[in-house]
């Protein structure tokens, strides 16, 4: 895919996602931005001023643990779409080591990778786990359809493993936005779907290579 400017030269972008992918992050981005404040509302008597967002503090009760589920639905899909890539390997251990460098800015020192780096790895492995914990622990004090099944004690460690498992989630989103910003370029793979062959190069060289193989490289 090409495109021709005006009065520069001729740059070439790679599809890094197809439209149903990102259709699909975009659905359990949103669907995270709802359980998450709603969530919050049911946390803690200062953030219940969220509930106004969903009709009151009864409707956010009933609606929190349904948005939870399709949110978790969303994700299952965009897990079994990219997870093979997302596998930690030699090379991503190696990726890590020299992390330090690369948050310096010092990007020509670290190992090349391919569609993913290890960071990107580490992220879509806590979301998975912590996605997974949420929907169990959820379902074990979800009123009125499954609590009274659960022991109490159990009820309480279950909504203690929850909330633990959505600050590692809100955590892990924050450190997925902010390097999504932080590496410039990145945000149009998730909004138009391609990349720059340049920023391929820079970033993803393995993957580049992948997906320039026979062509010649340009920019």
């Amino acid at each position: 895919m090409t495109t021709l400017t005006p009065g520069r030269e001729r740059t070439r972008y790679l599809l890094r996602y197809k439209d149903s992918t990102r259709m699909n992050h975009w659905f359990v981005a949103l669907l995270f931005v709802a359980a998450a404040l709603s969530g919050l509302a049911l946390f803690h008597p200062t953030l219940f001023f969220f509930s106004n967002l969903f009709g009151g503090g009864q409707l956010t009760r009933i609606l929190h643990p349904f948005l939870g589920v399709l949110m978790v639905l969303g994700f299952i899909v965009l897990f079994f779409t990219v997870w093979r890539e997302n596998l930690i390997g030699r090379a991503d251990r190696e990726w890590l080591r020299h992390a330090g460098e690369m948050l310096k800015g010092q990007k020509e020192n670290m190992p090349a990778v391919g569609k993913y780096n290890a960071g990107q790895k580490l992220v879509f492995w806590a979301f998975a786990v912590s996605l997974l914990l949420l929907l169990v622990t959820g379902f074990m004090f979800w009123a009125p359809y499954f609590f009274h099944l659960v022991p109490v004690t159990l009820r309480r460690l279950a909504i203690l493993v929850h909330s633990v498992s959505a600050v590692v989630l809100v955590l892990s989103v924050i450190v997925h936005v902010y390097a999504a910003i932080w590496v410039k370029g990145t945000t149009r793979a998730m909004t138009r779907g391609t990349v720059t062959e340049g920023w391929a190069r820079l970033n993803h060289p393995l993957w580049h290579r992948e997906m320039t193989e026979g062509h010649p490289p340009r920019d």
